[in-house]
């Protein structure tokens, strides 16, 4: 069996976030002079990765003055959580369940990583870099950006079709994306068409009278509402793609955005931890599951992040080795969200890891002896949750880390208090 060479193996002796760094320091070259580090995940809800963003957090912001942590949730959900870490004040547990999307602030390994935030607030901040709505809905980002002009544009009175419109298909979390895409696609097609000009003419109102606005309002209040314009317009062209059956289009707009959000992040903090899915951060083209022969791969955040910021975007990749990962099958909206996750083929990525250490370990991809570098070359796919997809770890990640054993995440009993009764139902 394939396997890297013990100089290429970098053992970390524990996952706990408040053990020692000194088994990160191998990262100190990795990270550079890098204004973003991007951490990744091949699977959500996975208390590992959850546990191992937390601890690469704490040693970037503690060992290399980074400010802000990004993560893949709402922008504009995003800011109640940006508001408690800066603050303290109000309930985590409502911060967490109305402000971080697509479930993934329903774990106790995310509230330990937000209280250690706070710890070291105004040192490191909060934000959302993803579309809000749970990638479905409007109506978040849609109500801030009304609330905004009520300020901005007293006089201006928004259609109220629009909302009507959104409303059809809003959804109160990810456990209802079925319903809410669903309804999307029975609206007729003159109301979509009619949503989508809509929008239209809302973002040049919006872009066009900046200067009336800053006046009124503040330029960080504008800058922010544009964000979530922004993505309110992205989310109704995404569902125009997916009901065409074009799921690659979705995402190909849907990284183009979070892209921006990151840019317009960087001009507020001089150093950003980004923490999201590998198939996000990713510096290489990205190919879907079932992805038909002849379609073009997809453009993901992290190769528009690479192509605009050069050696100031760096990649950490991770890997599983068996254990659980995210369900992927129709079961997840019943609540049932985790699945038995296989040791990993010989020829994966994750497989040629396995074999090379039993313990936690990172490898430095730029760093490694000639051979080592052969055969990661050789590798030509990884393994996101269940399904093997093709990659060039070279191209897409500058370091890697390893988790052997994974399980899903620990529920938090708070924050579920604090969710709709969507969420709450699933976890009786």
């Amino acid at each position: 069996m394939t396997k890297l060479s013990k100089q290429a193996v970098r053992p970390m002796r524990t996952l706990d976030p408040d053990g020692p760094l000194d088994d990160l320091e191998w990262l100190d070259d990795v990270v550079g002079k890098a204004r973003v580090v991007a951490l990744g995940e091949s699977s959500h809800y996975i208390a590992e990765n959850l546990q191992l963003r937390h601890g690469l957090t704490r040693y970037l912001v503690e060992r290399h003055g980074f400010d802000a942590y990004a993560m893949e949730t709402g922008f504009t959900e995003g800011w109640l959580v940006h508001n408690w870490v800066r603050t303290g004040e109000g309930s985590l547990g409502q911060a967490m369940a109305a402000g971080v999307t697509s479930l993934l602030g329903l774990w106790t390994q995310l509230r330990a990583h937000l209280q250690w935030m706070r710890e070291h607030s105004p040192s490191v901040a909060f934000y959302g870099t993803d579309l809000g709505g749970s990638v479905v809905s409007l109506l978040p980002s849609l109500d801030a950006v009304t609330a905004y002009l009520a300020k901005a544009d007293p006089d201006f009175e928004l259609n109220p079709r629009l909302r009507e419109t959104a409303t059809a298909f809003a959804i109160p979390s990810a456990f209802s994306i079925p319903q809410g895409l669903a309804a999307y696609g029975e609206l007729a097609p003159e109301d979509r068409d009619a949503l989508t000009a809509g929008l239209a003419e809302l973002s040049a109102r919006v872009t066009s009278r900046r200067l009336d606005y800053v006046r009124r309002t503040s330029v960080d209040d504008y800058e922010r509402t544009l964000r979530s314009l922004r993505e309110v317009v992205t989310i109704d062209m995404g569902l125009r793609h997916l009901v065409r059956g074009e799921q690659l289009g979705m995402l190909t707009i849907r990284d183009a955005t979070s892209t921006e959000t990151v840019e317009w992040l960087l001009h507020r903090h001089d150093r950003i931890v980004l923490g999201a899915h590998n198939g996000h951060v990713q510096r290489s083209p990205g190919t879907l599951p079932g992805t038909p022969q002849g379609v073009p791969p997809a453009t993901p955040m992290g190769l528009r992040l690479a192509d605009r910021l050069g050696e100031d975007y760096v990649v950490i990749g991770v890997t599983m080795g068996s254990g659980q990962t995210l369900m992927e099958g129709p079961e997840f909206y019943e609540g049932k969200l985790f699945m038995d996750l296989e040791p990993p083929r010989p020829d994966s990525l994750d497989g040629l890891m396995a074999a090379s250490h039993d313990g936690p370990f990172g490898v430095d991809l730029r760093r490694l002896p000639p051979e080592d570098t052969a055969k990661v070359g050789a590798v030509r796919q990884q393994r996101f949750g269940t399904q093997y997809l093709q990659l060039n770890p070279l191209g897409a990640y500058d370091a890697v880390v390893h988790l052997p054993h994974v399980r899903g995440a620990d529920p938090d009993q708070d924050v579920i208090a604090h969710s709709h009764p969507d969420v709450r139902k699933r976890f009786l």
